[in-house]
């Protein structure tokens, strides 16, 4: 080999050998540091009380769509066909305002997600802050989220567990 190729390659591996060193892992579970952290059931109960009032409001409507029903079908004999008709219209315009409510309220980008994103951002960000401190402080190149649903995590070592670190960092004392 030429001297000029040795030198490039124990160059490569000179800088390819920095790389190479063992990293520092961890993992935390965001889900027991949440249920951990008060401002979380505060949060809970906020988005159980508001999720209350609009299961109400429509159910309230369902109720109204289910009475007129009702009422029509008993009166359905003494109304004329253009009566019938316009009070079907109205129980299918009612019909249609209460599934339009649920998906305002309920659906994918609906209301109470909309709220449920806006009072947990916060918190999240704050435990984020708190995450990324506890992995700098400890050295660690990598931090998994144990809760974070089925990932590749087989087995996790308890003493590899940062979520107290973090719980720590927060001010959270484990009341256990």
């Amino acid at each position: 080999m030429n001297k000029s190729l040795k030198i490039v390659l124990l160059l490569f591996f000179l800088i390819q050998g920095g790389t190479l060193t063992a990293q520092k892992i961890g993992y935390i579970d965001s889900e027991y540091i949440l249920n951990k952290h008060p401002d979380y059931k505060v949060i809970q109960d906020q988005l159980t009380q508001l999720g209350s009032d609009w299961k109400k409001e429509a159910q309230s409507l369902d109720q109204e769509i289910k009475e007129l029903t009702t009422q029509l079908k008993a009166e359905e004999v003494l109304l004329t066909e253009e009566m019938y008709q316009q009070r079907l219209d109205e129980i299918k315009t009612k019909q249609k305002a209460s599934q339009e409510f649920n998906s305002r309220i309920f659906g994918i980008d609906g209301m109470y997600y909309q709220k449920q994103a806006e009072l947990l951002q916060p918190l999240q960000s704050k435990i984020y802050e708190a995450i990324e401190r506890v992995s700098r402080r400890n050295n660690l190149g990598f931090l998994f989220d144990k809760a974070a649903g089925p990932s590749a995590i087989i087995y996790t070592d308890p003493r590899h567990d940062y979520s107290e670190f973090v719980l720590e960092e927060l001010g959270i004392e484990d009341n256990n």
